[in-house]
C-alpha cells in the first residue's frame, strides 16, 4: 500500500491562477489616465466654446468696422464739396456759376456737380422735417466736386481761387472727418485686441483650475505611475492629450456659432438688399460680410484656443508633478 506525501498532494493558493487565460482576459490598450467624459470636462468645453464665441465676434466686429470706415473713406476720399452761403447784396445763383467755373478750372478734377436749391433744401429735411417754407433760411448751396482718379488736385490753389471769384464759398476736403474714421477704426482695433486678450487669459485660467481638478482627482493613479517609473513627460503628454481634445471640441462649437451667425447676417443683408431697412443698414454697417479672411481667421481662432488649452495643460500638470518629486 503506497502512501501519498502530503507535501505532494498540498495545493497551494497560486496553483489556481491561469497566467494565459489572464492575459487573454486582459484588456487590450492603455486606459487613459484623464476621463474621457467628466462633469468638469464638459464645463471646461463649454467655457472654451464661449470664449471662442465672443473671441469670434470681437474678430468680426472690428473687421467689420475697418472694413466699413475704409469703405467710407473711399467713397469721401473721392469728393469734395463746396458751400456757398448767401449773402447780402450778392446774386447767390451768379456766385455758384462762378464757383462752379473756378473748379472745373482747376486741375485733377473729373466731374462738378452744383445742387439745385430744391436739392439743397431737401439735404435738411431729416433735421427741419418735410413740408416747411425755407424761403426765408439762409441754406448754402451745395456744389460736389469728383476727383479725377490717381491725382491730388492743388487744394490751396482751389481755395484761393474760390476766395478771389466768390467770397462766402468754402471748400470742405473731408480732412477732419476722415481723420476721426481712422482713429475710430483704430480704436476698435485695439479694443478688440484687449478683449481677445482678457479671453485668452480667461481660457488660461479655466483650464489651469480645471487641470489641477484632474490632478487632485486622479493623484492617487499619477503617484503610483511616478513611483513604478513613469516619467513627467509621459503624464503630462496625458494631460495635454486629453484637454486638447477638449479645447478642439469647445473651440468648434464656438467657432462654428459664429461662423453661422455671419452667415446668416451675410445672408439677410443680401435678401434685404434694395429695400429701405436693408439700405439703411448697408449704409451704417457696411456689407456685413466678414469675408474670406474672416472665416480664416475664426478657424485660426479654434486652433488657437485648443493649443493654448493643451499648452496651459502640460505647464499646470509639470508644475503639479515637481511637488510630488
Amino acid at each position: 500500500m503506497s502512501m501519498t506525501n502530503p507535501i505532494e498532494t498540498m495545493i497551494e493558493p497560486w496553483d489556481d491562477i491561469d497566467p494565459a487565460g489572464a492575459l487573454d482576459r486582459a484588456p487590450r490598450g492603455a486606459a487613459s489616465i484623464v476621463p474621457s467624459s467628466s462633469i468638469a470636462g464638459r464645463s471646461l468645453a463649454a467655457v472654451v466654446a464661449i470664449m471662442t464665441f465672443l473671441a469670434a465676434l470681437t474678430t468680426g466686429a472690428a473687421m467689420l468696422v475697418v472694413s466699413t470706415a475704409n469703405d467710407w473713406q473711399a467713397d469721401v476720399g473721392r469728393e469734395v464739396t463746396v458751400q456757398v452761403r448767401p449773402a447780402a447784396g450778392r446774386d447767390i445763383e451768379a456766385d455758384v456759376s462762378k464757383a462752379v467755373a473756378a473748379a472745373r478750372a482747376a486741375p485733377g478734377i473729373a466731374d462738378v456737380r452744383a445742387y439745385s436749391k430744391e436739392e439743397s433744401e431737401k439735404l435738411v429735411e431729416p433735421w427741419l422735417g418735410a413740408g416747411l417754407r425755407l424761403d426765408d433760411l439762409p441754406i448754402p448751396r451745395l456744389i460736389v466736386i469728383k476727383l479725377a482718379p490717381g491725382v491730388t488736385p492743388n487744394f490751396a490753389a482751389l481755395r484761393q481761387a474760390l476766395a478771389n471769384q466768390v467770397p462766402t464759398a468754402s471748400l470742405d476736403d473731408h480732412r477732419g472727418w476722415m481723420e476721426r474714421m481712422r482713429t475710430m477704426a483704430g480704436t476698435a482695433v485695439v479694443c478688440g485686441l484687449a478683449v481677445l486678450g482678457l479671453v485668452v487669459a480667461v481660457t488660461m485660467l479655466s483650464v489651469t483650475f480645471a487641470t489641477r481638478g484632474a490632478m487632485a482627482t486622479n493623484r492617487p493613479i499619477v503617484e503610483v505611475l511616478h513611483y513604478v517609473g513613469a516619467t513627467d513627460s509621459f503624464v503630462a503628454s496625458q494631460f495635454q492629450h486629453h484637454f486638447l481634445l477638449l479645447g478642439l471640441k469647445g473651440g468648434a462649437i464656438g467657432g462654428g456659432a459664429a461662423i453661422i451667425l455671419f452667415g446668416c447676417a451675410e445672408a439677410a443683408r443680401a435678401w434685404l438688399a434694395g429695400t429701405p431697412s436693408g439700405d439703411e443698414a448697408a449704409a451704417l454697417f457696411g456689407s456685413l460680410s466678414i469675408g474670406v479672411k474672416g472665416y480664416v481667421a475664426i478657424v485660426i481662432q479654434i486652433i488657437v484656443m485648443a493649443v493654448v488649452t493643451a499648452l496651459v495643460s502640460r505647464y499646470t500638470v509639470n508644475r503639479t508633478l515637481e511637488t510630488i518629486d
